[in-house]
């Protein structure tokens, strides 16, 4: 089934708070592209191509990439996804985030055809529902409890507290957190490179009585000694995120034993095929794995918890359901309800945009 179009839509959604902020930036809302791929039955592919400059990809240079990876796409077999990926990649190194638009919106596509859910072409599902982790952005100790409050009065019982370098403040956060949500909830921090090692080290060690499951990615990617010098000198489990970002780190971090745990996105990672073969790497290395924060519209989200669905050793809670978060929001289909993500049996990817969002709707699509 050859393509016949492909279409990229700028995606700026704004959030629910102004305020948004973590380690390495403060935002108001959060871009990408949708990546629309037609065949010549009428069925339409969507896939999200995320914008994140903290990884160098910034809004301009993602449309970059995809206005030229996206130029070979016309005519070919839009089944032939393995081929096409390996074409791209040889075509320009790097760009993950946008083959990871193109990737999902091929599987889409496909998955639409084949009138089944994604994770079927990955194996079916293992696990059909996903009790969800909220990020907690970066304010003062009582307005993140304030915020853990409102969450967890929505059925969330898992939250990543955003921490920002300055052991005392973040201790403090921390412990307000922890104050206010009380000992059914489960915590994570994640400091986005913000400490130097020795910090890192003193502030983990004064979160760990207040039950804190995991720090994701305390010191800088470069620091891969200084990353492993934290997790052998902790209690807490060590999660690498921005230091894993190709399947080339992923196996780096593994083959080394740098980190307890792996955080995994489709975004980062180059799509689909990518992100399963990333969990393999985890697997056969006895590293665990999970899928982190997909910040972004529910068709983001909608791809990462059809690939989670299919992933056997997933060991801790996932962020799926930041699209909750938004003030607006194009897609809809996913079932989200008292903190915890329903896979459903919807085609493709499971979510469809909105007919006044300008984005293309394929024959499929439902209202």
């Amino acid at each position: 089934m050859k393509i016949t179009d492909v279409t990229i839509t700028q995606s700026v959604l704004p959030k629910l708070d102004k305020d948004w902020k973590f380690a390495l930036a403060a935002s108001s809302f959060t871009e990408g592209w949708i990546v629309s791929i037609t065949a010549e039955d009428g069925t339409v592919g969507h896939g999200y191509a995320s914008a994140m400059a903290h990884y160098g990809a910034p809004q301009g240079a993602v449309k970059g990439a995809l206005d030229l990876l996206c130029k070979p796409l016309k005519g070919r077999n839009c089944r032939d996804i393995a081929a096409i990926m390996e074409e791209l990649d040889h075509l320009t190194s790097g760009a993950n985030q946008a083959k990871s638009g193109i990737d999902c919106a091929l599987h889409d596509l496909v998955a639409r055809q084949m009138g089944a859910p994604i994770r079927d072409l990955f194996g079916g599902a293992v696990t059909r529902e996903f009790a969800t982790l909220r990020i907690l952005p970066i304010k003062s100790p009582a307005d993140m409890a304030k915020n853990a409050r409102a969450l967890f009065n929505k059925g969330v019982r898992a939250f990543k507290i955003k921490v920002h370098g300055e052991v005392d403040l973040d201790v403090a956060r921390v412990a307000a957190v922890r104050a206010e949500v009380g000992s059914q909830a489960r915590l994570t921090v994640d400091a986005n490179q913000s400490y130097r090692v020795k910090d890192a080290i003193r502030a983990l060690n004064r979160m760990e009585p207040y039950n804190i499951d995991l720090a994701e990615q305390p010191v800088p990617v470069a620091d891969m000694v200084g990353l492993k010098e934290v997790t052998r000198a902790v209690a807490i489990t060590i999660e690498a995120d921005e230091a894993a970002y190709s399947l080339e780190q992923v196996m780096r971090l593994v083959r080394d034993r740098v980190v307890d745990a792996i955080s995994l996105k489709i975004t980062k990672l180059g799509g689909l095929r990518n992100t399963l073969a990333a969990a393999h790497i985890c697997e056969a290395g006895d590293i665990r794995y999970r899928l982190g924060a997909h910040v972004g519209p529910q068709l983001l989200a909608a791809h990462a918890v059809q690939i989670a669905s299919a992933l056997p050793h997933v060991w801790y809670a996932c962020e799926l359901s930041e699209f909750d978060g938004l003030a607006e929001d194009p897609w809809s289909g996913l079932d989200l309800r008292d903190g915890v993500l329903h896979i459903t049996d919807a085609p493709g990817c499971g979510v469809n945009p909105s007919a006044a969002s300008g984005i293309p709707r394929g024959r499929d699509a439902k209202a």
